[in-house]
């Protein structure tokens, strides 16, 4: 079993991972975009969105997902910071992972942008990781996790 870093601590993944060849997938699996949109029921679902398949498709049932993953196949790829800004800005509320390859330094960042889950490639060190979390204790800018910037906050 998978394990990842969720709110603050490290856990068992307990969803089935996705399945491109599968047809229908049961409840408690990821799917793909394309598998989602096929979804007849989509509460409670989870959904993987790969580099180039923005968050748009799915503003109209945010309130339905559960599990919102974003796969970065590549560190250098940024495009998935992006698409966590949209659907938390879009009200997506539910848990929202960042999947793949991305670096260590990179968490602060994408927690910054409304991840609150991460499942690394590389899931060797995870205890690294997780302190890399705590690597800032002040931002300047504005981000999702904290909507004002410090200029703000002090007035």
């Amino acid at each position: 079993m998978r394990r990842l870093i969720k709110h603050g601590n490290i856990i068992d993944d307990t969803w089935q991972p996705l399945d491109p060849d599968c047809s229908v997938p049961e409840h408690g699996q990821i799917c793909s975009l394309e598998q989602w949109q096929d979804l007849a029921d989509k509460d409670g679902s989870a959904v993987q969105l790969e580099p180039g398949q923005e968050p748009t498709p799915l503003f109209d049932a945010l309130e339905k997902i559960d599990l919102l993953v974003i796969n970065f196949p590549v560190f250098t790829d940024g495009r998935g910071f992006s698409y966590a800004r949209d659907a938390r800005e879009h009200g997506y509320q539910g848990e929202l992972r960042a999947s793949g390859h991305f670096i260590r330094d990179q968490l602060t960042y994408l927690q910054r942008c409304g991840f609150d889950a991460f499942q690394m490639a590389d899931d060797s060190d995870l205890n690294a990781a997780l302190t890399s979390l705590r690597d800032f204790t002040e931002h300047y800018q504005a981000a999702i996790d904290q909507p004002l910037p410090l200029f703000r906050r002090r007035s």
